[in-house]
């Protein structure tokens, strides 16, 4: 599939205590409001809400825990900003129900839809875009199962599994999304492996999302232990993506939406 040269941003906006990088940073509702505020008005292209850390070793929380953090960022940011695009990062199905009626259109499952099957009926039912992320285990245990002969193929060939029931649940195949799932049961070598590749991910035949952001494998190539400082990192490799997917999901989204402008310009 031919891809955009300048791919769409995702904006992060974790209103968490443990995320791996900005949790407790966005705990206040009127911050995180004025945070997604900030990152439209820059010319991000739509804001990932999460309520639960997917963080390698994340615990679970409740149904009623998650919702009561991201429903009323959602309901604020729509308020504001009524024409703005949503996602709701989430791999439970009555969190996803909760998000698309406060005005949510995307959901976000980095489960593959493998925690909660429903979730796909949800995203049918809302006529929502489903972006499956690829994952094996869960995130209290999927670095134990980055185990693969060959990451791209059993990657792609996974993914379209997951697609392939989403499409059988009724969710049309225009409004799914894969994401190969970086950091998500691989090592850093297998995720470097997997971005050399994206021409196979592409020849899937579905929209690709990239999300690199201060994840640990550009931490091991730049040997950066602090993964707020990873951002530099993150933004080459955004740089990279141009080109090569459609969606990128990063944390620093304004200065992304600054690159991109000029990376626009310059090549015209």
């Amino acid at each position: 599939m031919n891809k955009p040269l300048i791919p769409k941003i995702l904006g992060i906006l974790n209103v968490t205590p443990d995320s791996f990088s900005d949790g407790g940073c966005y705990i206040d509702v009127p911050e995180a409001v004025a945070a997604a505020a900030a990152m439209l008005a820059a010319g991000v292209d739509a804001i990932d809400v999460g309520g639960e850390s997917t963080r390698p070793g994340g615990a679970e929380v409740s149904v009623s825990e998650e919702i009561s953090r991201v429903v009323p960022v959602i309901r604020g940011i729509k308020k504001d900003h009524p024409d703005a695009l949503i996602s709701i990062d989430t791999r439970k199905s009555a969190v996803a129900y909760a998000a698309l009626e406060a005005g949510a259109s995307i959901v976000n499952d980095v489960s593959m839809l493998t925690f909660d099957p429903a979730i796909t009926g949800v995203v049918r039912e809302f006529n929502a875009t489903l972006v499956i992320g690829h994952i094996r285990g869960i995130p209290e245990t999927m670095d134990r199962f980055a185990n693969y002969k060959d990451v791209v193929k059993e990657v792609g060939e996974e993914l379209l599994g997951a697609a392939s029931k989403a499409e059988q649940s009724g969710v049309s195949r225009d409004r799914i999304i894969l994401d190969p799932g970086l950091g998500f049961a691989k090592n850093p070598e297998q995720n470097i492996e997997i971005l050399r590749h994206l021409d196979y991910f592409n020849g899937l035949g579905y929209r690709l999302m990239i999300g690199h952001s201060r994840k640990r494998f550009l931490g091991a190539v730049c040997g950066i232990a602090d993964p707020l400082k990873r951002d530099m990192a993150t933004l080459a490799c955004s740089c990279f993506l141009a080109g090569r997917c459609d969606w990128i999901r990063v944390h620093s989204a304004i200065e992304h939406a600054q690159a991109f402008k000029l990376l626009k310009e310059l090549k015209g």
